[in-house]
């Protein structure tokens, strides 16, 4: 039986993806990198570190930096982002989530964030939502990020249930990898052509539901 749904942040909850492209923009201009959205979607799901490490290799300078500069430049971009979510407020929870969330709690089930932000809890406080949430794992904690299972694991286990009793709801496919190697059933949201490998698929958050995860769950 099914008893918890994991949520990923951006793109799921509330789409702040844009933001951490404009501010990666940033900071990829300032190395001398142009990144655009296509490229940015490789950089969805994944951590910090990650993120530049990837930024850095599409520019062909991989090896030009020391890890003390790379964190340095990791930083900078957060420093970015953070003035950028100063005006997060409830109108930017996306459509049908507000709704969803308090769907799943009136059916008595679990639930968690397992986002690689560590800016997530601030964020889920200016959406006014944290009272839905019964665990919030910690990525700075995390020794393996997206697409490695630990994130969801970790939820999983403060929520005290079982990988197989969960529901991963992801919009990149590293999240959609991460779900699928803890064991969950993966829900994706967005272009089929990125989420090949979830178990069910929908194309935008409006169209998640109980009802239907569930559905999708059972037929599984």
């Amino acid at each position: 039986m099914i008893q918890a749904f994991i949520f990923d942040l951006d793109g799921v909850i509330t789409d702040t993806a844009d933001l951490h492209f404009r501010a990666w923009k940033k900071c990829a201009g300032k190395l001398g990198i142009d990144i655009d959205l296509t490229f940015n979607e490789r950089l969805k799901g994944v951590d910090r570190i990650g993120s530049l490490e990837r930024i850095l290799e599409f520019g062909g300078k991989s090896n030009h930096y020391s890890l003390e500069e790379k964190l340095k430049i990791a930083e900078d971009k957060n420093d970015y982002y953070k003035k950028l979510i100063l005006d997060v407020n409830p109108k930017d929870i996306l459509p049908g989530i507000h709704s969803l969330l308090v769907e799943i709690k009136r059916g008595g089930y679990k639930i968690g964030l397992a986002s690689a932000s560590k800016n997530a809890p601030t964020i889920i406080k200016s959406l006014e939502i944290d009272e839905f949430f019964d665990a919030k794992a910690d990525p700075s904690t995390i020794a393996n990020s997206k697409p490695a299972p630990d994130i969801f694991l970790q939820a999983a286990s403060i929520l005290e249930v079982e990988p197989t009793e969960c529901i991963g709801i992801e919009d990149a496919s590293a999240g959609i990898e991460s779900i699928k190697k803890a064991g969950m059933f993966a829900v994706g949201v967005g272009d089929p052509e990125y989420l090949k490998e979830a178990d069910y698929l929908v194309n935008s958050t409006e169209e998640l539901t109980l009802e239907n995860m569930l559905k999708a769950w059972n037929l599984k």
